[in-house]
Parts: C-alpha cells; structure tokens; sequence
C-alpha cells in the first residue's frame, strides 16, 4: 500500500462530500471500486456551513496498494463534480508509507456506543497481533445525499514499526472507500501511563 498525493484545485466541497467524491473518482477510475483497502483520505479543509473551503495546497489524496499507482496517474487532468463542486485534480506524487509510534485516524466506522467501539477496536487489534494503547474522540456522523456513515476519531500509540505499518495499510472498521479507519502519522503521544 501507498499513498497518492494529487494536487487539487477547487474553491469548496460539501460537508458530506465523501460519498460524491469517491463516486467521481471511480467513475474515472472504475476498477478502483473492487480493492477492498482503497481509500480517500480526509481532505484538509475548513468547515463554512455547508460547504468546507478548500485551501489551494489541498491534496486529494488515495491509499490503494503499490501495484495500482501506475493505473491510478489516470486521474491526473480529470475534472470532478462532487456533490456540485468542481475539482481539477493536478499532478500526482506517490509517497510510500512510514512505521510511526502514534497513529489516528479521523473516523473509524462504528454504529455502538463508546465502550463497545473500543472493545471491538481491540479485539480486531489482537486478531491482527497488534499490541498498543487507544484513545477514542468524538462520536461524528458524516452524511452526504443519500448515505450517512457514524463512528470515532481514535489514536494508537506504543506502535511498534511493523504494527504501525501493518495498520497503515488494512485499517480498522470498514468504509474505507469513504476514508473511514484509515490511518496517519500522528504527533507523538508520551507520559500517560
């Protein structure tokens, strides 16, 4: 797995624009839709009502596994309309993924209450050998026209490097078309034992 950084041009999005978005980019990329670990990953924007402005060093950027990056350099030039936004998504840089102690994604797919999401956050942990600490967010819903998707911001830390690598790439939850359970680099998290 890897990262796709595309250079983004657009003024705003909407607020649930995650569901159009990845409709748009499998329209230009359909045999995106089969892999199953393949995802968006959450636009850096600012929240304006109903729309979120996009800054113009806004990268759209797709994880998906090493061996599709040639074929995803296709939606380098396309035009996007999501959700009534344009987008022009520009060139394209791959980054490969780096081991990193603390990891947070900012929604993981969960439809319980909190004790339950972190009891299966950790079974699912324990089934990938995965040892580390987890600190849950905020509940958050993110709805766009026709859907709607519910869970929890959560770190890992104490991640040893192939965990954190391991993480990386599958995720946690599901929805990771939509950019749910999707991990990244995160600052550093120490002194809370």
């Amino acid at each position: 797995m890897l990262d796709i950084a595309f250079d983004l041009k657009g003024s705003f999005i909407p607020a649930g624009y995650v569901f159009a978005l990845w409709d748009e980019v499998v329209r230009c990329l359909p045999w995106l839709d089969a892999e199953k670990y393949a995802g968006i990953l959450p636009l850096r924007a600012a929240a304006n009502g109903e729309n979120m402005l996009l800054p113009q060093r806004t990268k759209l950027v797709l994880r998906l596994p090493t061996k599709l990056a040639p074929q995803a350099m296709q939606l380098c030039g396309q035009e996007l309309d999501a959700g009534g936004s344009a987008l022009r998504i520009g060139k394209a840089k791959e980054k490969l993924l780096q081991p990193h102690p603390t990891l947070h994604a900012q929604l993981v797919e969960s439809n319980s209450e909190e004790e339950a999401f972190l009891a299966d956050m950790a079974d699912q942990l324990r089934e990938m050998g995965v040892v580390c600490k987890l600190i849950c967010g905020k509940r958050n819903t993110v709805t766009g026209a026709k859907q709607s998707v519910a869970g929890y911001s959560l770190v890992l830390h104490d991640l040893k490097p192939d965990a954190s690598l391991q993480i990386q790439r599958a995720g946690l939850g599901g929805k990771r078309h939509y950019g749910c359970g999707i991990f990244v680099p995160y600052k550093t998290i120490s002194g809370l034992d």
